[in-house]
């Protein structure tokens, strides 16, 4: 399974998210650190979800991080969340 598959399900699972999307930006960032051949080193995440309602952008991030600690102690350099709950202005 890919980082990106591991990092969908996880969120799935673990937030019901109303939509999601996972983009792959390895190859923004070629030759710049933490940057491996073959990708999965640079993510950029959009999530809404219920479960951010009431919740700080810090806490919203600290959810993500601990939902994906094997992929961030692992594989994934980088990650830039965007969470929001339904109906919040994206910005």
């Amino acid at each position: 399974m890919s980082t990106k598959d591991a990092i969908i399900n996880k969120l799935r699972e673990a937030f019901s998210p109303e939509s999601l999307d996972v983009v792959d930006e390895s190859h923004l960032h070629e030759g710049h650190a933490g940057h491996r051949p073959g990708g999965e080193t640079h993510f950029r995440l959009y999530i809404v979800s219920l479960a951010f309602e009431g919740k700080t952008r810090i806490e919203r991030h600290r959810m993500i991080n601990t939902t994906l600690t094997q992929e961030l102690a692992g594989s994934v350099h980088a990650l830039a969340i965007h969470a929001h709950a339904p109906g919040e202005k994206r910005g």
